[in-house]
Parts: structure tokens; C-alpha cells; sequence
């Protein structure tokens, strides 16, 4: 599975995601499911895998679904090579 780029975290702690992307989120072991606020979440309440970075509210971050790591935008970047 490519790395897949989020726009925005919807908070520190998860970002809510759809049915389509559900798959690479098991893969990286980071599926939440049975929440109110909605049916499928990616966790990434441990920051970026490479510098540890807290991913914000609003920014843009980067799942490898491979490694199973969320990465800040900039690492998102070099890793996916552009």
C-alpha cells in the first residue's frame, strides 16, 4: 500500500476516516472503531515515527501502512519522495 496523505487531523489523538481507508489503517495496526463521533478512526496519538511530533489539530500528516507509522508532514514528504 502506497503512503497515504491525510490533509487535515481532525485532533492530536485521531482523525476520522472512511470505509475506503480502513484497510491500510488495519494493516498499520492504528483502526479505532466504536466511537459516537463516527464508525472508523486512525490513531496517531504518537506523533511522528521519525522526530515524535504531535500531529495537530488541522495538520497534514502522512500514514505508511507498511511500517505501520504515522509521520508529520515533512518526513510524510522525504518518505514518499517528493
Amino acid at each position: 500500500m502506497p503512503i497515504v496523505r491525510f490533509e487535515a487531523a481532525d485532533s492530536p489523538e485521531r482523525t476520522q476516516i472512511g470505509e475506503g481507508l480502513t484497510r491500510p489503517a488495519v494493516e498499520a495496526g492504528r483502526l479505532e472503531t466504536g466511537r459516537a463521533e463516527g464508525k472508523y478512526f486512525l490513531r496517531h496519538d504518537d506523533g511522528c515515527a521519525v522526530c515524535g511530533r504531535i500531529i495537530e489539530t488541522g495538520e497534514t500528516f502522512y500514514l505508511d501502512s507498511n511500517a505501520g507509522e504515522v509521520l508529520c508532514e515533512e518526513h510524510g514528504r522525504e518518505r514518499r519522495g517528493g
